[in-house]
C-alpha cells in the first residue's frame, strides 16, 4: 500500500462499506487526512440505510460481504431516487472479468482493486467527486460552476470529446481556449485533481469501455478512434486501467447479456 501524504485539502462526505474493520481504518484514517468527512458501515444492509439518510456524495463499497453483499446493495441504492445519484466504487479482490462487468452494469462508476494503492484510491475518489460536484454545481447562484478554472476545464474538455484520436499538444489546446500551457493546467488540477493528459487518457479509455460494450466494432478499430495507434499498447492501458484486456472485457460483456 502507497503511503500518500496529502497536499491538497479535499472536501466531500464518503461513505465507507466494508465489513472488515481494518479495511474500514485504513481508508477512513486515509481520507480525513485529505479533509474528507467519513461514514463506516459494516455490510450492504448498513451501508444502504446509512446512506439514505446520510446523502454521502460518493460511497466506496466492498463486493464480498456477508448478509447483504454489495452487488445487492448497490441495486438498492439505484432503485431509490434518493441514492441513485451518489457515484458508487467498488472495493473488490475479486480478478474474474464477469465479477468486474457484473459490477459495472449494476451502476457502479469504477472499481478498486484490493490491496490499496492509495495513489490509486486518491485519484479515484477525486475524480468522480468532481464529476458530480461539477454536475450539481450548473444553475446554482453561489458560483454555478462559472469560475474561470471552470470555464477552461469545460471548454478544453469540449475540444477533447470532438476529437479523441487526435494527437493533443498542450500548448495548442491552451491557446485553442484562450490560455497558455500553465494557466490550463491549473485549472484542470483544481477541477479534476489529475493533469490534463491524465484525463484525457481517462476520457479515452472510458470510451473505449463504451464501445466495447455497446457495439460490435473491432477492437482495433476502437484503438485508432481512441487515440491508440497502437494494439498493444492500447491493450496494456485498458489492462491498467479496468483489470482485464480488451478481449477478455468484450467477452465477459457478451455472457453478462447473455
Amino acid at each position: 500500500m502507497s503511503t500518500v501524504k496529502p497536499h491538497i485539502s479535499a472536501t466531500g462526505h464518503i461513505l465507507v462499506v466494508d465489513d472488515h474493520d481494518a479495511n474500514r481504518r485504513l481508508l477512513n484514517d486515509f481520507l480525513r487526512r485529505f479533509g474528507y468527512q467519513v461514514s463506516l458501515a459494516v455490510d450492504g444492509h448498513d451501508g444502504v440505510q446509512k446512506a439514505s439518510y446520510g446523502s454521502p456524495d460518493l460511497v466506496l463499497m466492498d463486493i464480498h460481504m456477508p448478509v447483504c453483499d454489495g452487488i445487492a446493495a448497490c441495486r438498492l441504492l439505484k432503485a431509490d431516487p434518493r441514492t441513485a445519484g451518489i457515484p458508487l466504487i467498488f472495493l473488490t479482490a475479486a480478478a474474474q472479468p464477469e465479477d468486474r462487468v457484473r459490477g459495472l452494469s449494476e451502476g457502479a462508476v469504477d472499481y478498486i482493486v484490493k490491496p490499496f494503492d492509495f495513489d490509486e484510491v486518491r485519484l479515484r475518489v477525486g475524480i468522480h467527486l468532481r464529476a458530480r460536484q461539477q454536475a450539481e454545481s450548473v444553475g446554482e447562484p453561489e458560483d454555478g460552476g462559472h469560475s474561470a478554472d471552470a470555464r477552461l476545464f469545460r471548454a478544453a474538455r469540449q475540444l477533447m470529446l470532438q476529437d479523441l484520436a487526435k494527437t493533443t499538444e498542450l500548448e495548442a489546446l491552451a491557446r485553442a481556449v484562450g490560455s497558455n500551457k500553465r494557466r490550463l493546467g491549473e485549472a484542470f488540477r483544481t477541477q479534476t485533481g489529475t493533469t490534463v493528459f491524465d484525463y484525457l487518457r481517462e476520457l479515452r479509455l472510458r470510451e473505449a469501455h463504451r464501445q466495447l460494450a455497446e457495439t460490435t466494432l473491432d477492437i482495433q478499430t476502437i484503438a485508432q478512434d481512441v487515440g491508440y495507434s497502437s494494439g498493444a499498447n492500447f491493450s496494456t492501458a485498458f489492462r491498467e486501467r479496468f483489470g482485464l484486456s480488451p478481449r477478455q472485457f468484450r467477452q465477459a460483456a457478451s455472457k453478462a447479456k447473455a
